[in-house]
């Protein structure tokens, strides 16, 4: 019994741990194997982007022609170039591309906007500097504002859900602004600043709605955005 332990003990001690359960020391374990290598790009990546930008490119024209709901995924290949069956490798519907779109517009929206941002200036200046750049992108592509805008008002349309999502984005870039200024105190202390984003989102859908039925023009529909913001900043500004 005695020369079993010690030829288990002196076991242990070469092979610098304990024994486990199954009998292996921690010094025999193999090393772990390499990361496998990754496969360097052989253009397949490339050549995606290339085959989703000219979806998007003949979307964009097939929604301009058709309108949105006669422009079906099948012709949207085949103005593409590619076959019908294809086009589900990088779309899964004409809803993404729409929504895609609009999301783009959006992210250059903010982007033109933060580049020139002045972040100690008015809160009021700030929020009416997004707004146009904002309306410049979206009265520049009217055929997909309209399209964004009718599916708003629709909770039955397909795109609808995608639609009003964005909406939200948009509340939340204006939110942001808003927040800026009650930190610097621009702006009256019972604010609710997310209600304010909001008020100031559909007043701009209001007038943007006008437009996209032909009732007024892109420069009154922004004059009308602009006196809105400016009235509803009465309401929201600190008292001195």
């Amino acid at each position: 019994m005695r020369s079993s332990i010690a030829m288990a003990s002196t076991g242990d001690t070469r092979a610098g741990g304990l024994v486990g359960r199954s009998g292996s020391s921690s010094g025999s374990r193999r090393p772990s194997p390499e990361p496998p290598r990754l496969r360097a790009d052989d253009g397949r990546l490339a050549r995606g982007r290339r085959s989703r930008a000219r979806i998007r490119e003949a979307a964009r024209a097939l929604f301009d022609e058709r309108g949105f709901d006669n422009a079906t995924l099948r012709a949207i290949a085949e103005r593409a170039g590619m076959g019908a069956s294809s086009i589900y490798r990088h779309v899964r519907s004409k809803e993404e591309l729409l929504i895609d779109e609009l999301s783009v517009l959006q992210d250059e929206a903010w982007r033109l906007f933060r580049e020139s941002d002045n972040r100690n200036a008015p809160t009021s200046d700030r929020v009416r500097a997004f707004l146009d750049h904002q309306d410049a992108l979206l009265i520049a592509n009217r055929d997909l504002t309209m399209i964004a805008l009718r599916a708003a008002t629709k909770a039955e349309a397909r795109v609808a859900r995608q639609a009003l999502a964005l909406n939200d984005r948009t509340i939340g870039l204006l939110l942001e602004i808003l927040q800026r200024g009650r930190m610097r105190k621009d702006l009256a202390r019972d604010v609710d600043v997310l209600e304010a984003a909001r008020v100031i989102f559909h007043l701009t859908q209001g007038s943007r709605l006008a437009w996209a039925n032909g009732l007024v023009g892109a420069e009154v529909c922004r004059a009308n955005i602009q006196a809105g913001v400016d009235l509803l900043f009465r309401g929201l500004s600190a008292r001195t």
